[in-house]
């Protein structure tokens, strides 16, 4: 009896990995779009046709000039720094008080410039043409006006805050609702609430992350816009350091800047540790 014929396995099928067709690639259309950037980049800075005068030749010959002033800036005056912290205390009252003033206004106006949330058309457009006016004021135009208006102090600057804040809030958040889902306000308004019932219990418990994120963010704006404000006389941290840069004291300009940038990023950690809370 003849033994069986040894079964012989067939070696495995490897498939070969796909090949991606090379990515078609148009040189000339490349070429000419960087062409028209580099073209346009140098048109814009000849005077003769309307461009910005950036004057090279001074650069190179003041460069010295900058130079000292640099570092006379990495040499901060320590010894100066008590003078800061009322000033500081100041600019952070400013701009919490501009913050919370800001949020408390931001949530009705924002309510009634997003779609979703306010049917009246009319109504819509109006509360959006007042916040776009807000916004294109820039907000040392703002303080200016104030500050001749109410006088030198803290006043201009919080109000200043509180309309600089509230034309961001608004906008951003706005913008938000009108992009999302609304599929919740569809189940409200078929059970027959009305518009304010879906924006109390509906709507708003949605936005409210979004509302605190740009809250927060507002609160971090605030506190750099500040030290600006004071240029004009609008109180806070900017005050004293626009006295000190009129007096060419560059060590305690050091200071103050090195003062806001510390206080600037414990505000951004603390922003980022309650956002981690909210979401």
């Amino acid at each position: 009896m003849s033994a069986p014929a040894p079964v012989v396995e067939a070696p495995p099928v490897v498939k070969a990995a796909p090949v991606l067709p090379p990515r078609p690639r148009n040189v000339r259309r490349t070429v000419l779009i960087v062409t028209v950037l580099v073209a346009f980049t140098v048109a814009t800075c000849i005077p003769a046709i309307g461009g910005v005068d950036i004057d090279l030749a001074s650069i190179a010959k003041h460069w010295q000039n900058g130079a000292k002033k640099l570092g006379q800036l990495m040499q901060p005056n320590f010894a100066f720094l008590p003078r800061t912290i009322g000033p500081m205390l100041e600019t952070l009252q400013m701009a919490l008080v501009g913050a919370v003033i800001a949020a408390c206004i931001s949530v009705p106006l924002t309510l009634w410039a997003s779609k979703p949330t306010n049917g009246n058309r009319f109504g819509r457009t109006a509360v959006r043409t007042v916040i776009n006016v807000i916004r294109s004021v820039p907000d040392l135009v703002y303080a200016s006006v104030l500050v001749a208006m109410v006088g030198v102090g803290v006043l201009p600057g919080m109000i200043t805050l509180v309309l600089f804040d509230i034309g961001i809030i608004v906008k951003l958040v706005s913008e938000a609702i009108d992009s999302a889902d609304h599929d919740y306000m569809e189940a409200g308004k078929a059970t027959g609430g009305t518009q304010f019932q879906i924006n109390r219990f509906t709507a708003l418990p949605q936005t409210l992350p979004l509302f605190a994120n740009q809250w927060l963010y507002t609160l971090e704006l605030n506190v750099r816009i500040s030290a600006i404000l004071g240029f004009v006389g609008a109180g806070g941290i900017g005050r004293i350091l626009d006295e000190r840069r009129g007096f060419y004291a560059y060590g305690d300009v050091s200071v103050i800047i090195l003062e806001i940038l510390v206080v600037v990023v414990l505000i951004e950690l603390v922003s980022n540790l309650l956002r981690k809370k909210l979401t």
